[in-house]
C-alpha cells in the first residue's frame, strides 16, 4: 500500500510531497529528546566524571553551520554554570594556516551532526597534538570526527535525511546541557519534562498564523539575548536555507546599534524572549521596536509581549533549557514559509546534507 501523503510517478515509484522529510523530522523531536534522556545519560555522566577530574582551565568549541549555534549555546552554559572561560574556535587557524597552538588545560569540544567535515576532523586531531582533551558531540558514532576525538557523545537523534537539520539540533542542545549539568554535579532531572513540552509546542497553531502573515516578505530580522541568541541565529539560518529569505540575526544589544536603522514595515522582527535574565535584558529592545512601529513576532514569554505583537507562547522552563523549545515553532515557520513560497525545503538549491569544508 502506498503510504499516506505520497504520490505515484508515471513510472509507478512512490514520491513524497515537497518538504515531507523536514516535516516528519520536526515532529520526531519529542521522541528524539526522550531517547536521549532514556538512553544517553549514563554515558554522559561517565564523561562528566572524566571532565571533573581533568585540569581543564578553558574550553574551545568547534563547529559549523547549525552545529555552530549549538556550540554558542554551550558557550553560555560553560561560562555561567561552570565559571570557565569558553570561546568559539577557528578551525581554519589549524587547517588552513597550520597553527599548532599549545592547548594544555584546554577542552576541545567539537559539535557536528554528521561528524564528516574534514576541517573539524583535522582541527580536532591538531588540538589533541597540542595537548587538548578532545570530545566530539555527533549523531554519527562511527564518523571520522568521533574517531578523531578522545571521547564521543552520541546525541541519539536517529537518521536525519532532510538537508535542513532540525531534530539533530535540539538533540545537540540537550546533550550539551546534560553534559555540562552533570559536570557541575547535577542529575539531569530538570530536563525530564522537555519531551512533553516539545509535543505541546509542536501542536500549537500560532506560528502557522505568523507564517501566513509573513509569506511574502523578503527580509526578516531575528533577535534575542543570552541563551536565546543562538536560537535567533538558528532561526535565521533555517529561513535562509529553506525559503531563501534575507534573514539577519542579531543579539538584542547589537541590534540597537547600526542595524536598528534598517528596521521598517517591510522587515518583520522575530524576538525570542525567555523567562529569565536574557528575556529581561531584551525588554529595552522590545520597547524601541514598539516605538518604531515594527512588526514583531514574540516567541517565548507572553508576559514580555507588547499589545501589538504577534505572540507564540512557550511553556515556562528554566532559561538554560528554553532554547530546546524556542526553536521548534521557528522550524515550523521555516517549513511553512517555504511551502507557501513554492520551495522544497528538502532540496534547498546548492546545498547537501553533509557540507565538507577544509
Amino acid at each position: 500500500m502506498t503510504p499516506p501523503n505520497t504520490t505515484l510517478t508515471a513510472a509507478g515509484a512512490a514520491t513524497q510531497p515537497p518538504g515531507a522529510l523536514m516535516a516528519a523530522e520536526i515532529l520526531e523531536q519529542p521522541q528524539a529528546l526522550a531517547r536521549q534522556l532514556d538512553h544517553g545519560r549514563p554515558e554522559i555522566r561517565r564523561l562528566a566524571a572524566v571532565l571533573r577530574n581533568a585540569d581543564i582551565r578553558y574550553v574551545l568549541l568547534a563547529a559549523r553551520g547549525t552545529s555552530d549555534h549549538a556550540a554558542l549555546y554551550a558557550k553560555y552554559l560553560i561560562e555561567t554554570v561552570l565559571g570557565l572561560p569558553a570561546g568559539l574556535a577557528s578551525p581554519s587557524s589549524l587547517t588552513v594556516y597550520g597553527a599548532e597552538p599549545k592547548m594544555d588545560g584546554v577542552l576541545w569540544l567539537a559539535v557536528s551532526q554528521s561528524g564528516g567535515s574534514p576541517d573539524l576532523v583535522d582541527s580536532t586531531a591538531a588540538a589533541a597534538r597540542g595537548g587538548a582533551l578532545t570530545v566530539a558531540v555527533t549523531n554519527a558514532p562511527s564518523s571520522p570526527l568521533a574517531g578523531a576525538a578522545r571521547h564521543h557523545v552520541d546525541i541519539l537523534a536517529g537518521p536525519e535525511r532532510a538537508v535542513a537539520a532540525t531534530k539533530s539540533y535540539t538533540s545537540q542542545l540537550l546533550a550539551l546541557w546534560l553534559l555540562i549539568d552533570a559536570w557541575a554535579g547535577g542529575d539531569g532531572t530538570e530536563a525530564l519534562a522537555l519531551p512533553g513540552h516539545a509535543a505541546d509546542v509542536l501542536a500549537g497553531p500560532e506560528i502557522l498564523e505568523v507564517a501566513d502573515r509573513y509569506r511574502y516578505v523578503n527580509h526578516i530580522i531575528t533577535t534575542g539575548r543570552g541563551f536565546s541568541y543562538p536560537t535567533a541565529r538558528e532561526a535565521a539560518l533555517k529561513l535562509m536555507e529553506t525559503s531563501y529569505l534575507a534573514a539577519h540575526a542579531f543579539s538584542g544589544a547589537d541590534l540597537l546599534h547600526g542595524p536598528f536603522a534598517m528596521i521598517d514595515e517591510d522587515r518583520p522582527v522575530i524576538a525570542i524572549a525567555s523567562q529569565g535574565a536574557g528575556g529581561r535584558a531584551l525588554q529595552p529592545v522590545l520597547e524601541r521596536l514598539a516605538e518604531r512601529g515594527a512588526d514583531v513576532c514574540l516567541v517565548g514569554d507572553p508576559g514580555a509581549a507588547r499589545p501589538q505583537n504577534h505572540v507564540v507562547p512557550l511553556p515556562a522552563v528554566s532559561e538554560q533549557l528554553a532554547p530546546v523549545l524556542e526553536i521548534l515553532p521557528l522550524q515550523r515557520l521555516a517549513h511553512a514559509m517555504a511551502a507557501a513560497r513554492h520551495r522544497d525545503p528538502d532540496a534547498p538549491r546548492g546545498l547537501r546534507k553533509i557540507t565538507e569544508t577544509w
